[in-house]
């Protein structure tokens, strides 16, 4: 059985993201956490770049898929109260990383099964951050555990993520006044709405039935040796390998490469920056949409996290564009470095302090 979800997963997203760019979506860009919700931060006015503007049903999919499942399921849980403010700043973190090196890491590997050899700085980045974390973790970092709301205005918070993709979803399907759409360049790039919606919310299901996450694949691998996550990735590689093949979309080499640079040290340390970050907030973008879906409000300010870094990315000229990484960028990404590893030292201490009380 738990082969069958790996495959089903797998070919899900990577045969899925392949299919989505055919239908429109911009090149190496089916599916990408940060992407996406750059763009819908885009759409929402939180930043003002007009060719970046567009409510990406793959993301409402997620959240939706997630929490339709987890409520039939049984296992939706509404829960929160762990250091929420701490993991919005962590969320921030994980984009402003991402969008120096233009994609999360599911989009890395998306890029590298196109032939965009850039991935794998990139992919080695994000690696590096997520050992890096396991240091802290190891070190007693922890920011609490989530207690469960067992009634009241307490209870209905853990809908809030569902409910507002519905939202979402609604104002996209109506093209709502209060949404911004692009006209030109990536935002205007985009799947049949009914086609990404539907893409999303197998991703999103079949992503909460594995508990998918590349964050914690790595994590898992270099604690006790599981390799279960990283092998969905592995068949997430393969599945978009053959289908970029088989469409002539794959386009091996570092230059020319869609929404791509070749700067290699920020490739490099804009993911470290994300793998970091996601190590200590539990969870990759993809990761933070999913549990938000099943009722994590913990992981929803994860979410509005990502979205303020979005909007503070562009808003600074600190994201990435095909000509290469801003000053602005640079700078974020090392700044946001020192802070995630100040937030893994001080939780750490804190820990240890109360302890020895």
């Amino acid at each position: 059985m738990a082969w069958v979800l790996i495959i089903a997963t797998g070919v899900v997203f990577g045969l899925g993201a392949v299919l989505l760019v055919k239908a429109g979506n911009p090149g190496n860009y089916g599916f990408c956490a940060a992407c996406h919700l750059r763009d819908i931060a885009g759409a929402l006015g939180i930043h003002q770049v007009a060719t970046l503007q567009y409510v990406r049903p793959e993301i409402l999919g997620f959240v939706l898929g997630a929490f339709a499942l987890a409520k039939t399921g049984g296992e939706f849980r509404p829960r929160g109260g762990s250091k929420p403010l701490v993991r919005f700043v962590l969320g921030a973190l994980m984009v402003i990383g991402a969008l120096v090196f233009l994609g999360c890491p599911l989009r890395g590997i998306l890029r590298l099964a196109g032939g965009d050899l850039n991935g794998i700085t990139g992919l080695a980045g994000f690696a590096f951050g997520v050992a890096s974390g396991t240091v802290f973790l190891k070190g007693g970092f922890n920011l609490g555990r989530a207690h469960a709301y067992s009634g009241g205005t307490g209870r209905w918070a853990g809908y809030l993520a569902a409910a507002a993709a519905l939202v979402l979803l609604v104002g996209v399907a109506t093209h709502a006044a209060w949404l911004k759409f692009s006209a030109q360049g990536p935002g205007a790039q985009h799947a049949p709405m009914f086609f990404s919606l539907i893409a999303g919310l197998a991703a999103g299901g079949l992503a909460w039935r594995t508990r998918m996450c590349l964050s914690g694949g790595i994590r898992d691998f270099l604690l006790v040796r599981d390799t279960y996550l990283l092998k969905i990735y592995v068949v997430i590689f393969a599945a978009a390998v053959a289908g970029n093949l088989a469409f002539g979309t794959f386009k091996l080499g570092f230059a020319g490469q869609p929404l791509a640079h070749t700067a290699h040290l920020w490739n490099f340390l804009g993911l470290y920056l994300t793998g970091l970050a996601a190590v200590l907030a539990g969870g990759c973008p993809l990761r933070q949409l999913i549990m938000s879906g099943e009722g994590s409000t913990d992981a929803m300010f994860t979410v509005l996290g990502m979205l303020a870094g979005a909007g503070i990315s562009h808003g600074l000229n600190a994201a990435a564009s095909g000509a290469g990484v801003p000053v602005g960028g640079q700078i974020a990404v090392v700044a946001g470095i020192v802070v995630t590893a100040a937030i893994g030292l001080a939780f750490r201490e804190t820990i240890a302090v109360a302890r020895e009380a």
